[in-house]
């Protein structure tokens, strides 16, 4: 069996549930995704974030790329094993903040460098290391830059 499918389980009209099946656990869609912006979710234990029923967690690649680093998280053994969860791990692309971070950002043809809001840091983000950097955070869904 495959690490990773989807299944439809009902549509109305343009509507649908499903299942994702993920080796780190279900996932029944549409779903309530907490965010864990810089591996935690504000405010919330793990159990607590387990005692509202969320099956998947969201972690943000271009803040963890600032800090700790994606190299660190990694060491440590990924977002999953730094937060105690357990179960799936959707990161983001660090697209969202090409926009929002204007700024702080210069666009070229093959990808963005940004100055960090942290340390005045330059950092790269490419398609090619955003995949890398999701990849060390250990992402069970990643998505594209």
């Amino acid at each position: 069996m495959p690490d990773f499918s989807f299944s439809l389980k009902t549509t109305d009209g343009a509507a649908r549930r499903g299942r994702l099946k993920t080796a780190w656990g279900e996932v029944e869609t549409p779903v309530f995704m907490p965010v864990g912006t810089a591996a935690t979710v504000k405010g919330m234990t793990v159990d607590s974030v387990r005692s509202t029923g969320a099956s998947i967690i969201l972690a943000n690649t271009y803040h963890l790329m600032l800090r700790p680093g994606a190299e660190r998280v990694a060491r440590l053994g990924g977002v999953r094993k730094m937060m105690g969860w357990d179960g799936p791990l959707l990161t983001d692309s660090g697209g969202f903040q090409v926009m929002s971070l204007g700024p702080l950002r210069k666009l070229d043809e093959d990808g963005v460098t940004f100055k960090s809001h942290l340390d005045g840091s330059k950092h790269r983000l490419t398609p090619e290391r955003s995949t890398e950097i999701q990849h060390l955070l250990d992402a069970t869904i990643t998505m594209a830059f």
